[in-house]
């Protein structure tokens, strides 16, 4: 059987494709990360790897043992928001990745790699996933930069694996994220606040013209990034920066009102300003432009955000279960 790596294997995503393939049963599946961490031991304790390997010991591993591999899956990173440890960023998103590139460019292994729509900043230059774009951007926080480094030294490279796609996420949210506490998603924090209190607060709106709780983002649900990456290398279709989002943009108002009957509650919603600290660079609308996907031939439909939301609640949130 074919085999596959991917890196980022206890955390949130990465756990979700490394359970998702191996269940596939179309591949040997070759963990990659950190598995002293206590909080993500539920992410990969319930399936058996092909293989499981430590963060530290991987690169010398891979440049030891490139035969056999049929793709890498890089997941893996510092993915806090606030991190404002730049050699970390450094070592973690940009380095290390590029070690990983550069292994599989020399010994010809396709290469699947998470981007961040953070690399789009506030959005004043649009959400087109089109390389010549790339230079414009400018990310709000060093996390973003990170990954925007990466990804312009991507396009800096002469020499490249034999099918490469960098994904963009927008806003994930769904199962295996238990451990990311306040980083994990708002359906995640919303379930939780109504489970307490019976109610959820949002943001009222600090903008002319948008109504309290109507800022707007675009929301995926991780099983479409699952069909997603099954299709990259399935296909193989041109190497590229992709978007990944679902292409619409839901405001926070729908989430909340779609986890409330989610968990078969009547909504109840109420407003608190937008905290001093971060409302000058509150955004108040994210949407990927998911135009350059559906050419490369991905035709599969999207979960709507009701449609995650009912899943996620009930199927893994209510119960407490993992992917």
């Amino acid at each position: 059987m074919a085999s596959i790596v991917v890196t980022g294997a206890a955390g949130f995503i990465g756990a979700c494709l490394a359970h998702y393939f191996a269940d596939q049963k179309k591949y040997d599946v070759i963990e990659v990360d950190d598995f002293s961490i206590i909080e993500k031991s539920a992410n990969f304790q319930s399936h058996t790897p092909f293989i499981r390997i430590e963060r530290t010991d991987f690169l010398t591993w891979f440049q030891a043992h490139p035969e056999g591999i049929d793709a890498v899956i890089h997941m893996g990173a510092r993915t806090n928001t606030t991190e404002q440890n730049l050699a970390i960023l450094h070592t973690l998103n940009l380095r290390y990745s590029q070690q990983i590139w550069e292994i599989c460019t020399q010994h010809s292994i396709p290469l699947v790699y998470a981007s961040s729509a953070a690399t789009y900043g506030n959005g004043e230059h649009g959400y087109s996933d089109a390389h010549e774009s790339l230079p414009l951007l400018r990310p709000m926080n060093p996390y973003g930069q990170s990954k925007h480094d990466f990804d312009l030294w991507v396009m800096a490279q002469a020499k490249c694996p034999p099918f490469w796609a960098g994904l963009k996420f927008f806003n994930v949210y769904g199962p295996n994220e238990y451990h990311k506490n306040r980083m994990a998603s708002v359906v995640f924090h919303a379930y939780h606040q109504i489970k307490t209190t019976g109610s959820m607060q949002l943001f009222r709106s600090h903008r002319q013209g948008i109504a309290d709780g109507y800022q707007s983002r675009d929301f995926i649900y991780v099983k479409d990034i699952l069909s997603v990456v099954d299709f990259l290398l399935e296909h193989t279709p041109n190497s590229a920066i992709y978007n990944l989002g679902s292409g619409e943009a839901n405001p926070f108002y729908a989430l909340a009102t779609a986890t409330f009957e989610a968990m078969d509650l009547p909504p109840q919603i109420t407003f608190i300003d937008t905290p001093e600290d971060i409302r000058s660079n509150y955004q108040y609308y994210t949407c990927a432009d998911m135009g350059k996907l559906v050419r490369s031939g991905y035709q599969r439909p999207f979960y709507s955000l009701e449609e995650g939301i009912k899943d996620y609640v009930q199927n893994y949130l209510i119960p407490g279960k993992h992917l």
